[in-house]
């Protein structure tokens, strides 16, 4: 048997002999072959809870009147109930005080890894929160800051060589950021990396998380979160989601990784920036340039977004739910930030104190039940390459009008989106749509609305501003 070792070897040689006849063409053109095979680009295996999942964002300071692990943790049957898979929890961990921004500081300023913020509560809740997710089902993922800590951190002061310096010879926080709270780790010291990496074995180990979102994680070499996503699934399957934007991560370190440019072109569209055309270009960047088994998180909001650039209505105005549901029902693997589902409408606080203001009906919690029911039950939804790609359904209103189709096995999906605040007739120029749907969510309809729908090559809708229809077959049947 020929090996691959011997491949640079052998086939320069069988080359040259077949061009004199010596040896078979098709010998060498086997072996040239061999040399160019493809290889699948992320190289992790996923797990399996993670290949439909939708994550929640859980701010514990904000979350709940008390901000405490004891009672966000009644919440978490609601979540359940609506659909929630994966929790992501905040950084947990104790804040620093020296030059802390604000009253209460922020929560990305670790004084003790291994600490919990006593203003949350103790481990020991912490715990019994963590039970009681798992218990319903739901898996939690928590913040990790692998980047920087806190000024007051002991490792400063036990271990003053493990930390990057400023020309003065001084600890500096991240450069060219207002980030006066946090100094930044060295990475080139391997004892940095090995207390990063038990650091975060306890947390899953001893603490039972399931993974983490990695703060700034562009801003850690590649080859350590390689390694330590290695060691982590020696302990069980963890999730794995990066704060940063690289198809990189995704080979062997990260499930997922955020997807600001989407964010960036919903928000175009939706402010009146850019037209559908913004959208085609994110889509087609996403299938070309990026692995397809490597999930892009794809939100309209998360703490970021909503403290330094504003809330749902400031940021997508009456195009909101448009952009909710393509999160959703497109490509991507989507992530809502705690209080959405009440309308939030606030900035909250980051430095202090500043519940979210639940009301006693949560406005948009039926609106994303039923979005993420959708995407539970047809497998053409599901996330990277255990769903499907999105293809486009070309129409005869192409700047206004975004439309697809995403169809895996038997399930399939078609959706229709007015991307304009004028109301729009569209038509379909192309019929790979034709077929029996139910229409399970249309925007001037109750959310639990679904009716049967036989779509022709002649179909044509009247979609009202902003206005949205989505056909769901789950089986096909």
């Amino acid at each position: 048997m020929m090996t691959a070792r011997c491949l640079p070897i052998l086939l320069p040689l069988m080359l040259a002999a077949a061009s004199l006849g010596m040896f078979p063409a098709g010998a060498a053109d086997e072996a040239a072959l061999a040399q160019h095979q493809p290889e699948p680009y992320v190289k992790l295996t996923h797990p399996e809870w993670a290949k439909k999942a939708v994550i929640y964002q859980i701010n514990t300071r904000q979350f709940t009147p008390e901000g405490t692990f004891t009672a966000a943790a009644k919440q978490l049957p609601r979540l359940k109930a609506m659909g929630v898979d994966i929790l992501w929890l905040m950084p947990v961990q104790e804040i620093g005080v020296r030059n802390r921004k604000g009253t209460l500081g922020s929560p990305y300023s670790i004084r003790d890894y291994y600490k919990v913020n006593p203003e949350f509560g103790t481990m020991e809740e912490l715990k019994a929160f963590l039970a009681a997710a798992h218990k319903l089902g739901l898996h939690v993922i928590l913040d990790w800051v692998a980047n920087h800590t806190a000024w007051d951190n002991a490792l400063a002061a036990d271990h003053p060589d493990w930390y990057e310096r400023d020309w003065k010879g001084d600890f500096r926080p991240t450069p060219w950021w207002d980030w006066e709270d946090i100094i930044d780790l060295d990475y080139s010291k391997p004892e940095v990396r090995a207390y990063m990496a038990d650091a975060m074995k306890f947390w899953v180990q001893e603490v039972g998380f399931d993974g983490f979102r990695c703060d700034v994680a562009g801003y850690v070499p590649l080859d350590f979160w390689e390694k330590v996503r290695a060691e982590l699934d020696a302990i069980k399957p963890v999730f794995m989601l990066a704060e940063w934007q690289s198809r990189d991560l995704m080979a062997k370190a990260f499930d997922a990784t955020y997807s600001w440019e989407w964010f960036d072109s919903m928000k175009g569209v939706a402010q009146g920036r850019a037209d559908v055309g913004a959208l085609f270009g994110y889509y087609s960047n996403n299938e070309s340039g990026w692995p397809e088994d490597g999930y892009r998180m794809t939100y309209t909001s998360n703490h970021d977004k909503n403290a330094w650039e504003g809330t749902d209505a400031e940021l997508f105005g009456k195009g909101f739910e448009s952009a909710a549901v393509l999160a959703i029902v497109g490509e991507g693997m989507p992530m809502i930030y705690n209080g959405q589902e009440a309308g939030l409408d606030k900035r909250l606080a980051f430095f202090e104190r500043d519940p979210i203001d639940w009301p006693k009906k949560l406005p948009l919690e039926a609106f994303y039940t039923r979005l993420f029911k959708m995407k539970d039950e047809n497998q053409a939804l599901w996330n990277g390459a255990a769903g499907a790609r999105m293809v486009r359904v070309v129409n005869d209103r192409p700047s206004e009008v975004f439309s697809f189709m995403r169809q895996k096995g038997k399930a399939k999906v078609f959706a229709v989106f007015n991307m304009t605040d004028k109301p729009v007739n569209v038509g379909f120029r192309e019929p790979m749509f034709v077929g029996s749907y139910a229409e399970t969510f249309a925007s001037d309809r109750g959310p639990e609305v679904s009716t049967p729908a036989r779509l022709s090559a002649d179909t044509r809708f009247d979609l009202a501003p902003w206005g949205y229809m989505v056909f769901s077959e789950p089986a096909g049947e």
